[in-house]
């Protein structure tokens, strides 16, 4: 089984940015870089909610990701509303 860490959220939250770019519109976080970005701080906060939530240990590549563009998703929501003037 796949433990993940914060070393394992980072990994993932690369492709979680480029997942959650495609899904959410918006003019911020657009680029390699800042959907690199958006993604690692959204692996760390989906883990974060992930466990707050009491799911205990995210295992498998496949639930990771999912938890990974969940937490991309609630980053740009929060980055959409903070930039809408």
């Amino acid at each position: 089984m796949l433990q993940m860490d914060i070393i394992g959220w980072i990994v993932v939250g690369f492709l979680a940015g480029a997942i959650s770019g495609a899904l959410m519109g918006g003019k911020t976080a657009r680029g390699c870089l800042p959907n690199t970005l958006v993604g690692i701080l959204g692996g760390i906060v989906g883990g974060w909610l992930a466990q707050q939530m009491a799911l205990g240990q995210v295992q498998g590549f496949i639930a990771a990701v999912v938890v990974a563009v969940f937490g991309s998703l609630v980053v740009r929501l929060v980055l959409n509303a903070a930039s809408r003037d």
